[in-house]
């Protein structure tokens, strides 16, 4: 079916839960009044990003008052937000919620934590270890968290799962100058491009902006349709709210010009894949 998604690319502040709840809040109420049917927030934006030793300090479990009144916005519309969990082993995860008629449908918990260049998230959070697509008022979907969309298997699986829509958010900072753009967000829209087009999926992708500890996220959230083009795109290095109508026809089209997931062989695929596994065990 078609439905309006809103990416809501917000500035989060560092460490500060009840400000970022109540910036989220005020985007939620935008999005309603518009008549939106989802809303998407950036990685990590109940909290910000470069938190460190405040992990356990800003970490919320599944069932702490902010994400119980989420859930309770659910039920005028759906909701994809990030947070950091902390589990009952006390644990700590970077993930990413998907809230819909006042309940969970789907919780990811980032698999693909960077520890190069500027990024250091495995020496405060735990990995998560799968990808699991889900069915929504929507279609089924698939979740992302930053990192995870740069490993091209992430993806995957999700469209082998059944996803029709990816949803990914991220808190991408901007580096490199290439000509008049931004290195990161250069390569970030080829990703998006070319995911999109190679699984035949939909792409929807929030990143957050504003400065932490002198790093700079540059923003850029899009909607990528399954050809490959981005149909609406967020402005660069400042707070947007963009709002995309998700086209079922546009999907269906695709599929039937370029079939390329009805003809993946996924028993080949998984056949090589053991093959390669037996031999990195000798």
């Amino acid at each position: 079916m078609n439905f309006t998604a809103v990416l809501a690319q917000i500035k989060p502040k560092l460490g500060c839960v009840a400000d970022n709840l109540e910036l989220i809040e005020e985007r939620i109420r935008q999005a309603i009044a518009a008549k939106a049917d989802l809303v998407i927030f950036p990685e990590l934006a109940l909290t910000g990003y470069f938190l460190k030793d405040l992990v356990p300090e800003v970490a919320r479990r599944l069932d702490s008052p902010e994400i119980k009144r989420l859930l309770e916005l659910s039920r005028q519309i759906s909701i994809a937000v990030g947070f950091v969990e902390v589990t009952s082993d006390y644990r700590f995860f970077n993930s990413a919620l998907y809230l819909e008629d006042g309940a969970i449908r789907h919780l990811h918990r980032k698999v693909y934590l960077p520890t190069y260049g500027l990024f250091d998230e495995q020496r405060y959070l735990a990995r998560g270890e799968q990808f699991r697509a889900f069915n929504t008022k929507f279609g089924r979907m698939g979740m992302l968290i930053c990192e995870d969309m740069w490993h091209l298997s992430a993806s995957y699986i999700l469209a082998m799962d059944g996803a029709t829509t990816l949803v990914c958010l991220s808190s991408s900072p901007g580096r490199g100058i290439e000509g008049e753009t931004l290195g990161s967000a250069s390569a970030w829209q080829q990703l998006t491009s070319t995911t999109a087009m190679f699984l035949n999926c939909r792409v929807l992708y929030c990143n957050r902006v504003g400065y932490e500890d002198g790093v700079n996220f540059w923003g850029g959230s899009e909607y990528v349709a399954p050809s490959g083009e981005s149909l609406i795109r967020a402005r660069i290095l400042e707070e947007d709210s963009v709002s995309a109508l998700v086209d079922e026809g546009a999907l269906r089209r695709e599929r039937i010009f370029s079939p390329m997931l009805r003809d993946e062989n996924l028993f080949v695929t998984m056949q090589e894949l053991r093959r390669i596994g037996q031999e990195r065990r000798l």
